[in-house]
């Protein structure tokens, strides 16, 4: 086709150029339209995943933490004591208090300063408790929730047999827990 033909064409055919003309606005509006809704949703799952990103970090931007908030927690991350038995009847205590919470008893317990991982700065505690069966799940939640923190490192359960294996009944639980003590300040 030569130059003069192709000029031409619109001036003998006016409907069908003004047709190409529309078609063309139309696909590139189309695109463009195409286009602001593709990012639109690419934004809108960026701002999920930043969403689900902080919820999984343990600040949701959602709401704000205060001091006053009873979902953060207080204190020290460490167990707290002015020497190494200090800190090891702190996490008794500690741990005797969830077990108590949780409507159990303690039979016998047992701080060890001297076990392997002492060396790290860590201090076990162990106890032997009597514990209703729906109040397990709570005492764990208690002792590896808040400050400071503490790690489960033996749980042994023994359900109760006999007569006694009613769902009111007491079950045996061996409990190790540690922590670490920073050492004196």
């Amino acid at each position: 086709m030569s130059a003069p033909r192709f000029e031409s064409l619109p001036a003998r055919f006016p409907v069908a150029a003004a047709a190409l003309y529309a078609a063309v606005l139309v696909a590139f509006a189309v695109m463009a339209l195409d286009s602001a809704v593709d990012a639109a949703a690419r934004r809108g799952a960026a701002l999920d995943a930043a969403d689900i990103l902080g919820q999984l970090e343990g600040r949701s931007p959602k709401r704000t933490l205060s001091a006053a908030d009873p979902a953060v927690a207080a204190g020290s991350p460490f167990v707290e004591g002015s020497s190494l038995s200090v800190a090891g009847a702190a996490l008794l205590q500690r741990v005797a208090g969830a077990i108590t919470r949780a409507g159990g008893h303690v039979m016998s317990s047992q701080v060890d300063l001297q076990g392997p991982q002492s060396k790290a700065g860590f201090i076990t505690v162990t106890a032997s408790c009597e514990i209703k069966p729906a109040a397990l799940q709570p005492l764990l939640y208690d002792v590896e929730a808040g400050m400071p923190f503490l790690f489960v490192e033996q749980l042994v359960v023994q359900a109760p047999a006999g007569a006694a294996a009613t769902p009111e009944g007491r079950m045996r639980v061996l409990l190790a827990v540690s922590g670490q003590w920073q050492g004196a300040k």
